[in-house]
Protein backbone atom coordinates (compact mmCIF):
# COMPACT_ATOMS: atom_id res chain seq x y z
CA UNK A 1 0.00 0.00 0.00
CA UNK A 2 1.21 3.71 -0.93
CA UNK A 3 2.16 5.65 2.21
CA UNK A 4 2.15 9.45 2.95
CA UNK A 5 5.55 9.59 2.67
CA UNK A 6 4.85 7.56 -1.20
CA UNK A 7 2.70 10.63 -1.96
CA UNK A 8 4.79 13.69 -0.16
CA UNK A 9 7.97 11.88 -2.52
CA UNK A 10 5.66 12.06 -5.75
CA UNK A 11 4.54 15.88 -5.30
CA UNK A 12 7.83 16.87 -5.45
CA UNK A 13 7.25 16.44 -9.34
CA UNK A 14 4.35 19.21 -9.78
CA UNK A 15 5.54 22.52 -10.00
CA UNK A 16 3.72 25.34 -9.85
CA UNK A 17 2.85 27.12 -13.16
CA UNK A 18 3.79 30.72 -12.60
CA UNK A 19 7.30 30.37 -10.77
CA UNK A 20 8.60 26.58 -12.62
CA UNK A 21 11.49 26.46 -9.68
CA UNK A 22 9.29 26.00 -6.95
CA UNK A 23 7.11 22.60 -6.39
CA UNK A 24 3.76 22.57 -4.47
CA UNK A 25 5.87 21.61 -1.31
CA UNK A 26 8.81 24.61 -1.60
CA UNK A 27 5.64 26.81 -1.75
CA UNK A 28 3.91 25.31 1.22
CA UNK A 29 0.59 25.05 -0.41
CA UNK A 30 0.05 21.33 0.44
CA UNK A 31 -1.61 20.75 3.55
CA UNK A 32 -1.97 17.49 4.53
CA UNK A 33 -2.47 14.64 2.62
CA UNK A 34 -4.42 11.52 3.73
CA UNK A 35 -4.19 7.91 2.39
CA UNK A 36 -6.89 5.40 2.58
CA UNK A 37 -7.71 1.90 0.78
CA UNK A 38 -9.72 3.19 -1.31
CA UNK A 39 -8.81 7.14 -2.28
CA UNK A 40 -5.71 9.62 -1.66
CA UNK A 41 -6.98 12.90 -0.96
CA UNK A 42 -4.33 15.93 -0.89
CA UNK A 43 -5.54 19.14 0.75
CA UNK A 44 -3.85 22.22 -1.07
CA UNK A 45 -4.24 26.11 0.35
CA UNK A 46 -4.00 28.41 -2.28
CA UNK A 47 -1.65 31.16 -2.61
CA UNK A 48 -3.87 33.80 -2.15
CA UNK A 49 -8.15 33.69 -2.81
CA UNK A 50 -8.33 33.14 -6.86
CA UNK A 51 -5.29 32.12 -7.84
CA UNK A 52 -5.31 31.45 -11.33
CA UNK A 53 -2.79 28.50 -11.04
CA UNK A 54 -4.75 26.80 -8.57
CA UNK A 55 -6.57 24.58 -11.32
CA UNK A 56 -3.64 23.63 -13.28
CA UNK A 57 -1.42 22.78 -9.82
CA UNK A 58 -4.98 20.60 -9.06
CA UNK A 59 -4.62 18.92 -12.23
CA UNK A 60 -1.03 18.73 -11.87
CA UNK A 61 -1.12 16.66 -8.31
CA UNK A 62 -3.99 14.26 -9.81
CA UNK A 63 -1.82 13.31 -13.16
CA UNK A 64 1.08 12.98 -11.34
CA UNK A 65 -0.74 10.70 -8.45
CA UNK A 66 -2.76 9.43 -10.83
CA UNK A 67 -1.70 5.70 -11.63
CA UNK A 68 -2.58 5.55 -7.64
CA UNK A 69 -5.63 5.25 -8.05
CA UNK A 70 -8.38 7.38 -7.00
CA UNK A 71 -7.38 10.55 -6.20
CA UNK A 72 -9.22 13.50 -4.49
CA UNK A 73 -8.22 17.17 -3.72
CA UNK A 74 -9.26 19.48 -1.71
CA UNK A 75 -9.12 23.26 -1.24
CA UNK A 76 -8.73 24.85 2.07
CA UNK A 77 -9.32 28.42 2.34
CA UNK A 78 -8.51 28.63 6.21
CA UNK A 79 -6.79 29.28 7.80
CA UNK A 80 -5.18 31.62 4.62
CA UNK A 81 -1.70 30.62 3.56
CA UNK A 82 1.37 32.45 3.99
CA UNK A 83 5.16 33.12 2.46
CA UNK A 84 5.83 31.62 6.14
CA UNK A 85 5.00 28.43 5.27
CA UNK A 86 7.18 28.79 2.58
CA UNK A 87 10.23 26.12 2.26
CA UNK A 88 13.59 27.82 2.87
CA UNK A 89 15.05 25.95 -0.01
CA UNK A 90 12.09 27.19 -2.30
CA UNK A 91 13.02 30.80 -0.92
CA UNK A 92 16.66 30.03 -2.11
CA UNK A 93 15.38 29.06 -5.57
CA UNK A 94 13.48 32.12 -5.77
CA UNK A 95 16.20 34.06 -5.73
CA UNK A 96 18.58 31.85 -7.95
CA UNK A 97 15.71 32.19 -10.42
CA UNK A 98 15.83 35.70 -10.48
CA UNK A 99 12.76 36.53 -7.99
CA UNK A 100 13.47 38.67 -4.42
CA UNK A 101 12.07 35.94 -1.86
CA UNK A 102 9.94 37.61 0.72
CA UNK A 103 10.94 39.62 3.38
CA UNK A 104 11.17 38.31 7.15
CA UNK A 105 9.56 40.98 9.29
CA UNK A 106 6.93 41.87 6.36
CA UNK A 107 3.54 42.14 7.06
CA UNK A 108 1.71 42.53 3.85
CA UNK A 109 1.12 42.58 0.14
CA UNK A 110 0.95 46.49 0.19
CA UNK A 111 3.77 47.34 2.39
CA UNK A 112 6.61 48.66 0.38
CA UNK A 113 9.77 46.46 2.36
CA UNK A 114 13.47 46.82 1.71
CA UNK A 115 14.05 44.13 -0.82
CA UNK A 116 17.94 43.80 -2.07
CA UNK A 117 18.56 43.13 -5.87
CA UNK A 118 18.37 39.74 -6.67
CA UNK A 119 21.05 40.20 -9.38
CA UNK A 120 24.12 42.62 -7.97
CA UNK A 121 22.78 42.25 -3.79
CA UNK A 122 22.78 45.98 -3.82
CA UNK A 123 20.17 47.23 -0.63
CA UNK A 124 19.58 50.35 -3.22
CA UNK A 125 16.23 49.56 -4.42
CA UNK A 126 13.14 50.62 -4.61
CA UNK A 127 9.36 49.78 -5.37
CA UNK A 128 7.51 50.87 -9.03
CA UNK A 129 4.85 48.95 -8.77
CA UNK A 130 2.40 47.01 -6.02
CA UNK A 131 1.82 44.10 -8.80
CA UNK A 132 4.70 42.63 -11.05
CA UNK A 133 4.29 39.63 -13.00
CA UNK A 134 1.21 38.12 -11.75
CA UNK A 135 -0.59 39.74 -8.45
CA UNK A 136 1.41 37.55 -5.60
CA UNK A 137 4.58 39.90 -6.60
CA UNK A 138 5.71 43.32 -6.72
CA UNK A 139 8.17 45.24 -9.42
CA UNK A 140 11.16 46.59 -7.74
CA UNK A 141 14.30 48.34 -9.53
CA UNK A 142 17.63 48.28 -8.47
CA UNK A 143 19.00 51.93 -8.14
CA UNK A 144 22.91 50.74 -8.51
CA UNK A 145 23.08 48.40 -11.25
CA UNK A 146 19.42 49.73 -13.06
CA UNK A 147 17.71 46.14 -13.17
CA UNK A 148 14.34 45.46 -12.46
CA UNK A 149 13.29 42.38 -10.74
CA UNK A 150 10.30 40.76 -9.45
CA UNK A 151 10.21 40.69 -5.45
CA UNK A 152 7.52 37.52 -3.99
CA UNK A 153 5.54 39.72 -1.99
CA UNK A 154 4.85 38.55 2.19
CA UNK A 155 1.33 37.21 2.95
CA UNK A 156 0.49 36.99 6.49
Amino acid sequence: MVTREDIFKRLENVFDPEVPVLTVLDLGIVRDVLVTASEIQVTITPTYSGCPAMNTIEADIKKELNDLGSIKVLTLLSPAWTTDWMSEEGKLKLKEYGIAPPVEGGRGMFENPQVDCVRCGSKNTKMLAQFGSTACKAMYQCQDCFEPFDYFKCHR
